[in-house]
């Protein structure tokens, strides 16, 4: 970990341990150094990403537009040379696949409420002109109040509307 790549995100949030990592990214726990929210930072390296830089900008642009109590909140971006800090909502409860195997199945009440919750983040996504294109038990965190959050707009697209 070179200290200059971080050195604009240290101003603002102390790093932890890892909590998870994709094909491109690494997140991070950290906590905002002036209100000690605790957030999570994905953080993707620019030289790796290579021809997927592209679908990057789209997921930051994605999140960007997006507001919703069951997407993922986009705190900040900081870019630098050679990374992208993505500074995200922290959900500590997990995944929803792990949620699933840890408990083994879904009582039919709780499955009805995330199913709602799903429902309503995916309607809420469309009605932005978005799709997410990569729905799965895994891209659906769980909050602090048994709430769920789509994140990972890595595959989202922008249609464009024909006339």
């Amino acid at each position: 970990m070179a200290v200059d790549d971080y050195e604009e995100l240290l101003k603002y949030y102390d790093l932890y341990e890892t909590i998870g990592a994709g094909g491109f990214a690494k997140v991070k726990l950290a906590r905002h150094i002036l209100t000690g929210e605790k957030v999570a930072v994905k953080i993707m390296d620019k030289t790796s990403l290579g021809d997927d830089l592209p679908r990057v900008k789209t997921e930051i642009e994605a999140m960007k537009n997006l507001s919703h109590q069951h997407v993922c909140r986009l705190y900040h971006v900081i870019e630098t040379s050679k990374k992208i800090f993505m500074i995200l909502e922290y959900c500590p409860g997990g995944e929803l696949f792990d949620y699933i195997i840890a408990k083994d199945r879904l009582m039919e009440d709780e499955a009805r409420i995330f199913f709602r919750q799903i429902v309503s983040a995916v309607a809420y996504v469309h009605s932005r002109g978005y799709a997410h294109r990569d729905l799965k038990p895994e891209n659906l965190l769980i909050d602090e109040d048994q709430n769920l959050k789509l994140i990972d707009f890595g595959l989202c697209a922008k249609p464009k509307v024909c006339s």
